[in-house]
């Protein structure tokens, strides 16, 4: 990649901050605990799309020690950012577009936090993934929890759609469903459970979607990596 490309996307990187989405407080129903009653969720701010192959460049350019073959062993396992075809070329433009995918846990943080912002909380994603085109709360919508089955059925094994073209939720938050997974704060949330018993004990075991993203999750450690496990960041709420 010459120059000049690396010299735009530096440039595109400092201007990410404009891109978050304000969330107000709220409740919603968690998989499990809290004895069927809903949890509350203070306001907070978290990224519109998912972060980008062309955004997570911007960032190893400028911490070289995130990039691939220098990465701790302690903090990624050997496929990190395998999909790109070079250390410092994540592809073609399509591909720029593309929500960064291969990246472990510890390397999500470090992104994250070296923008002032943080990885949400597992309640804040499920919070804002609950939510339909018109309402906050969709999971009592039978039409739209299929419609959530449907797009995960048709997520492929390779590589994630570009972002800006996905489902957009009532929020304005892009490619929560139907692109790549995306990591959380808190890894193993309480009473994560085996995939033999993922529906007993759970508020609604009708919820196969949050069954899905639970199975998913339990499977993961801040080591792991998939070519379909990508991010996006967070932030405490503004007064916005």
């Amino acid at each position: 990649m010459s120059v000049a490309p690396l010299l735009r996307v530096l440039g595109a990187f400092t201007g990410l901050l404009a891109s978050m989405v304000h969330v107000p407080a709220g409740d919603y129903l968690p998989l499990r605990g809290m004895g069927g009653q809903r949890m509350h969720v203070a306001a907070f701010d978290i990224d519109a799309h998912a972060v980008t192959r062309e955004e997570y460049l911007a960032f190893v350019l400028t911490h070289p020690e995130w990039q691939r073959g220098r990465v701790a062993a302690k903090s990624s396992d050997t496929s990190y950012l395998s999909d790109w075809r070079g250390v410092l070329d994540p592809g073609d433009a399509t591909d720029l577009q593309r929500p960064v995918t291969s990246v472990s846990w510890y390397a999500a943080a470090a992104y994250c936090e070296a923008q002032g912002k943080r990885l949400p909380t597992t309640d804040e994603w499920e919070y804002v993934a609950a939510a339909s085109e018109t309402s906050r709360d969709g999971s009592r919508d039978p039409a739209f929890m299929r419609r959530m089955l449907e797009m995960y059925a048709s997520r492929t094994a390779t590589a994630p759609p570009p972002v800006g073209h996905g489902f957009r939720n009532v929020y304005g938050i892009e490619g929560l469903h139907g692109s790549a997974w995306e990591w959380t704060r808190d890894l193993k949330p309480e009473e994560m459970s085996s995939c033999a018993g993922a529906a007993m004990g759970v508020s609604d075991p009708s919820n196969y979607p949050a069954l899905l993203r639970e199975s998913f999750r339990s499977a993961l450690t801040e080591r792991s990596t998939a070519r379909m496990l990508g991010f996006r960041c967070a932030a405490s709420g503004s007064s916005k």
